[in-house]
């Protein structure tokens, strides 16, 4: 994002949101990095009201905390937040894909085929590190088909979150283990049966969670039963 677009702008303080997870998402923020309000303030050109705007929005989607005589830092995420974003997730998102299978129609079912065939395409190319912008779409679509509006407002509402952990993994494992992984995904999303699908997109997300916490969680939540009963 242009830092000068800022002052083109009426809804600054929305457009200030999207320039934090911006840079948390390509890694110039981190969990624990301070907000010093005057600083970013000035760097950006802009008043410290917009920006305390901002903030307090983090701060009410959890990114963001603000500690009494410590000032405003980055939330770090515990190993028992991301056990719940996954699990949550899990389940959001298994229940999205099962009601997805009663309005999916021919062209939805094509679509996904392109996106995994050009995913395919994108595994063998020295010009692409990475297949999460194809994954997340993936997701996203399927979960739009669900039609349940609530139910997507929900999982919206934690998107964020998930592609922030999700971000950390980049590197974690190869574009050909990402297409392997979601084109059984779609198999099973095409074969239609809602017991598999449920199975399914909750190992996914699963041994995404096992990824992640194999790689950053030096203290682990005790979770196997509870994954068990998903």
């Amino acid at each position: 994002m242009n830092v000068n677009a800022f002052t083109d702008k009426k809804s600054l303080s929305s457009d200030l949101v999207m320039y934090i997870k911006e840079k948390l998402l390509t890694g110039q923020l981190k969990p624990g990095d301070r907000i010093v309000e005057t600083k970013m303030a000035k760097e950006l050109g802009i008043s410290q009201t917009p920006l305390r705007e901002a903030i307090h929005q983090l701060v009410g989607e959890g990114i963001v905390s603000i500690v009494p005589n410590k000032g405003t830092s980055i939330r770090e995420f515990t190993p028992k937040d991301i056990f719940e974003i996954y699990s949550l997730r899990a389940n959001l998102e298994s229940l999205a894909f099962k009601l997805a299978l009663f309005n999916r129609k021919p062209q939805d079912i094509h679509h996904l085929e392109m996106c995994l065939e050009k995913m395919k395409q994108k595994v063998n190319s020295d010009s692409v590190h990475s297949l999460s912008k194809d994954t997340t779409h993936i997701h996203t679509y399927i979960n739009q088909l669900s039609q349940h509006s609530h139910l997507i407002e929900v999982i919206s509402s934690i998107s964020f979150k998930v592609a922030l952990v999700n971000s950390r993994l980049r590197g974690k494992y190869s574009k050909q283990y990402e297409w392997e992984e979601h084109a059984k995904l779609i198999k099973v999303f095409i074969e239609g049966d809602p017991i598999q699908v449920e199975q399914e997109v909750k190992s996914h997300i699963y041994r995404a969670y096992c990824v992640f916490t194999d790689a950053f969680v030096t203290e682990k939540v005790e979770d196997c039963d509870f994954w068990q009963v998903l």
